[in-house]
């Protein structure tokens, strides 16, 4: 059974629909998305999430990841600063908190 707490107000509706009786078409037109569109929402709204702890590099914002790579691959803070329009102490913030949050997610 899906826990409707944890559902997106879209997948509530759809489900919702779909338990009176409503089509996939009709639920897809109502959203002007197609058929298939509904029937997948359908689908993916029963899937389990609970288990399903987030990856490590959907913690990180875009900014977050590039600079932990160039920073591995040795590339200094002043050269990515100009790169980013940033000042390399920004950056240096940036690759403190995104270290932490790899950290924390350990």
């Amino acid at each position: 059974m899906v826990n409707n707490d944890r559902l997106r107000p879209v997948e509530r509706r759809v489900l919702r629909w779909a338990q009176a009786g409503v089509g996939d078409a009709e639920i897809g037109h109502r959203f002007r998305r197609s058929e298939r569109w509904a029937a997948q929402v359908r689908f993916l709204a029963g899937l389990d999430r609970s288990g399903n702890p987030p990856l490590p590099h959907d913690l990180l914002r875009p900014i977050e990841r590039r600079v932990l790579r160039w920073r591995e691959q040795g590339e200094d803070l002043v050269d990515l600063s100009d790169r980013f329009l940033r000042s390399p102490a920004h950056l240096a913030r940036v690759e403190e908190y995104a270290r932490y949050k790899l950290a924390a997610a350990e």
